[in-house]
């Protein structure tokens, strides 16, 4: 009953677009203070981390700290570009509603990275509203370009999806 409430209810629409505005604008305001400050480094913060992953009292649970250690410093460089990017991807896409969905979920994945890492400010508020974008499916970004790309696009993906079957059917 609430799966079919979210989903479909137009007066909600508005609601969502409203909650993906803001996470939106949260995401991209980041982004362009990273892109623009000066030369965002993320290798202090994986290091922080790193180190929050030992001893009595740590914060960062072992496998997440491994993790960072052998993978994310050694590329911190290309995480730095993937955070400043992703960010103002991200915050771009949920204020115009354009793909919406993934975009939610690709937020949702940086939340909960800055959360495995430690970092708690406003994640868990960001990853619980955008439960309710990634749950309402299309009608999260119905007051968005979903409304005119996603036609567009299953259309065209239909289209040749088709195309291709009929093509196996009668080769078979």
């Amino acid at each position: 009953m609430f799966n079919e409430f979210i989903r479909n209810n137009r007066y909600v629409a508005g609601v969502l677009a409203l909650i993906r505005i803001y996470l939106g604008y949260q995401w991209f305001t980041h982004g362009i203070e990273k892109l623009t400050g000066g030369g965002f480094d993320a290798s202090g913060f994986i290091q922080g981390a790193i180190a929050n992953s030992t001893g009595e009292s740590a914060t960062v649970q072992g496998w997440w700290g491994t993790f960072l250690e052998t993978v994310a410093l050694p590329g911190a460089n290309i995480f730095s570009l993937l955070v400043m990017w992703g960010e103002v991807l991200v915050g771009a896409a949920l204020i115009l509603g354009l793909f919406t969905n993934f975009a939610a979920l690709m937020a949702a994945t940086m939340n909960f990275a800055f959360l495995f890492s430690g970092t708690v400010s406003t994640n868990a508020q960001m990853v619980l509203l955008t439960i309710f974008l990634i749950v309402a499916g299309y009608n999260a970004g119905r007051y968005g370009l979903d409304r005119f790309v996603l036609p567009f696009v299953r259309k065209t993906f239909d289209h040749k999806d088709k195309k291709n079957v009929t093509k196996k059917v009668a080769e078979a």
